[in-house]
């Protein structure tokens, strides 16, 4: 009995580097229990690339990293804030929406890591989203404004970039490749504390913790299958490296799940392989060209086995379609599990998600979908989110972050309708300060900026776009179901 306590003992605290003997003990004649013989160590080992077993070393890696790592300063200088409440009557709400007080300058801060040499900077969107001005501290303390070059809040991920050259920066792996239990250091600034590495391991792959939802006319349109690690992650980290222990780029440290706000064990980061796609993106075409396969989806569960029948455990159930489904098109049904796409294994609805976002409009996908226990492989053709296989140009849509504003071109018919000539329709509202310090509603059609006549998109952003930091903008427009005039204030 004393023999048994001392191997289970060994077998809980030790940290295994050979595998001493195997003792087999037979508990009511038919069951057998199977233990390890270790040494107790305190000691953690890798194989080194002669075979060895070696103790681990984070000292290199975190030498490499640490430079590409930068501390980010966010300053929103024209803020104004919303003086009014449902107790108080406003004379001025009728006109201009709520009323925008002064505010002084607020500030946030966060990470970033450079990815390429000529300053590029990826970034979390949260972290620059309202900024007026970005301010870049380099690992040696030099310091640049910084141009906002795009921002993905689907992702929340953000491209800045310095002018700067041959600076040190990290290289993408590939984030499919990682796996759990796989060492990994995250470097950051949380609170403040510059240049801050911790170590732990992918704790899990693919996880959604609906952080990025966002409500649209098109619905949630949020991109989540987090890299999940116990590397502690606080606040001041976002936008900062996840790597692995070659230095490579596994992701950009996001979000932490914590009932205090500090870190509790659990911390998550946006896969390279996401992050990568949207740079090139950025830089390529100067917005995201995102495909879509125009599904509702959700992932498989008990219950949705239960109810419907399912042959299989695990995968992405559709349950219905947008308006010009390429996957519709293409000969999906509603009831389909989808299994795989082009070969690689589908577990759940937000690896379906990850899978088809990092792929462009135009690009062609084999979807394999189980059918009432057959599976069928269907080519499909992804379209963007306007139903066309076409990359978008950034003129074609809303570039304006700060705003959270996304706009297109309004039906001559709905026109016709509301007897204006003119006017670009409010399509999607995120978080930034349009929602913050109006009361504008997604599906206003704007008419006017500060009186001037607004005929197309590209029109609008380029009023936008002389306007000064501070400046005082009125939109002037209606809706399709209060066909009146309404007029929204807010600064620049």
């Amino acid at each position: 009995m004393k023999r048994f306590a001392s191997l289970f003992l060994a077998a809980v605290l030790g940290s295994a580097s050979t595998i001493a003997t195997y003792q087999w003990l037979e508990k009511d004649n038919n069951v057998k229990l199977d233990y390890l013989n270790v040494p107790a160590s305190k000691v953690a080992y890798q194989v080194n690339e002669n075979g060895e077993a070696v103790p681990l070393d984070f000292t290199k890696t975190a030498e490499l990293v640490t430079p590409a790592v930068v501390f980010i300063r966010s300053t929103q200088e024209g803020g104004a804030r919303n003086e009014s409440s449902p107790e108080t009557f406003d004379p001025f709400r009728e006109f201009f929406g709520p009323r925008m007080m002064p505010q002084g300058p607020s500030q946030s801060s966060g990470s970033g890591v450079i990815v390429n040499e000529n300053g590029y900077i990826v970034t979390n969107n949260h972290v620059v989203q309202d900024a007026d001005v970005v301010e870049v501290t380099l690992y040696d303390n030099r310091t640049y404004k910084a141009e906002v070059i795009g921002t993905d809040p689907d992702t929340d991920i953000a491209l800045i970039k310095i002018n700067e050259k041959t600076l040190p920066h990290l290289s993408f792996v590939d984030s499919d490749k990682a796996k759990v239990g796989e060492w990994v250091l995250a470097v950051g600034n949380p609170f403040n504390l510059n240049s801050t590495v911790t170590a732990g391991i992918i704790s899990a792959k693919g996880r959604s913790i609906n952080i990025l939802q966002r409500n649209s006319q098109e619905g949630n349109t949020a991109i989540e299958s987090f890299i999940q690690t116990d590397a502690a992650i606080n606040p001041g980290n976002s936008g900062g490296a996840l790597v692995d222990l070659s230095g490579g780029l596994l992701g950009i440290n996001t979000a932490i799940a914590s009932p205090t706000g500090s870190y509790s064990g659990y911390g998550f980061a946006v896969p390279s392989n996401i992050v990568s796609k949207i740079v090139e993106d950025l830089i390529q075409f100067g917005i995201v060209q995102r495909g879509w396969l125009g599904v509702s989806i959700g992932s498989v569960n008990s219950e949705l086995v239960k109810e419907h029948a399912l042959q299989v455990n695990a995968g992405a159930y559709v349950s219905g379609f947008a308006a010009s489904s390429s996957a519709k098109e293409a000969g999906l049904k509603e009831g389909d599990v989808v299994v795989k796409i082009d070969g690689a294994p589908i577990l759940s609805s937000s690896a379906l998600i990850e899978y088809i976002g990092r792929h462009r409009p135009g690009d062609k996908v084999n979807v394999t979908v189980n059918r009432k226990g057959k599976e069928v492989t269907l080519p499909v053709m992804l379209k963007n989110r306007d139903g066309k296989t076409g990359t978008i140009k950034p003129e074609d849509r809303s570039g304006f972050a700060s705003l959270g504003l996304e706009v297109e071109e309004v039906d001559g018919n709905v026109l016709k309708k509301l007897d204006i000539n003119n006017g670009v329709r409010v399509k999607e509202l995120g978080s930034g300060k349009l929602a913050k310090y109006t009361d504008i509603r997604e599906g206003f059609i704007i008419t006017k900026v500060n009186e001037v006549t607004v005929k197309s998109v590209k029109e609008f952003n380029e009023l936008l776009k002389k306007k000064k930091s501070g400046e005082l903008v009125i939109l002037s427009g209606t809706y399709e179901d209060v066909p009146r005039e309404f007029n929204y204030a807010f600064r620049m």
